[in-house]
């Protein structure tokens, strides 16, 4: 695959995408998520969706697109690359190179399909090479475990030197998300840190938003 050219020009600021907790009634996060979308720029949402038959996964997803969808940004399931068209979203997030490897023909090319719960440089290359929209490390697994902190800066700016497509850091704090900019995602992912924030939503991604807008601007 392409290598990126050796870059001496300031970055932009990375856009934001919003990581929901698992929703199991729609109605409970329709108007924090919709606060978060007014109060930033953000580029797509990952709709992570609580266990329950295809009909009631499906409904959910279509109580909360437009929220989503008519603000910009795209809405992306967490798995589920079967339900996406009757759903009206935009594509998936699928966790591993082979859950994207299985999925890719049920979205590719009309969806988008990215990846993440990428274990070695290895798996990331894979779905790079497998056409993925783009890769996503440092997010937590179904048991909410995730790698150091540390080893997602440094795939971040590894990733960052070398490959095009582009790659989301998964940010616990605004703190985070600053770092991860400055190691070169394209994206940074925040997920807790928005939805469980006391200030509210609004209030918390609008403040890492600057942070990441003033950081790009101090270089």
């Amino acid at each position: 695959m392409a290598a990126r050219a050796n870059r001496v020009e300031k970055r932009p600021a990375p856009r934001l995408y919003l990581v929901t907790p698992e929703v199991a009634e729609p109605a409970g996060l329709s108007d924090m998520l919709a606060a978060a979308l007014s109060a930033a720029d953000v580029a797509a949402v990952l709709l992570r969706l609580a266990a329950a038959d295809d009909r009631t996964l499906i409904n959910r997803a279509k109580a909360l697109a437009p929220i989503v969808q008519k603000r910009g940004a795209a809405l992306l399931l967490g798995g589920h690359p079967d339900l996406v068209a009757r759903a009206g979203a935009d594509g998936a997030h699928l966790a591993g190179f082979a859950a994207f490897e299985e999925a890719r023909a049920l979205l590719k090319p009309e969806r988008i399909a990215g990846c993440g719960g990428l274990e070695t440089r290895h798996d990331a290359m894979l779905a790079a090479e497998a056409d993925a929209d783009y890769v996503m490390f440092g997010e937590p697994d179904t048991q909410g475990r995730k790698p150091s902190f540390e080893a997602v800066l440094d795939r971040i700016a590894w990733w960052a030197e070398v490959f095009e497509i582009p790659c989301v850091g998964f940010a616990a704090t605004a703190d985070e998300a600053e770092q991860l900019a400055a190691a070169g995602a394209d994206f940074v992912a925040l997920g807790d840190c928005v939805f469980g924030d006391a200030r509210g939503s609004a209030a918390a991604i609008a403040d890492t938003a600057k942070r990441l807008a003033l950081a790009e601007v101090g270089g």
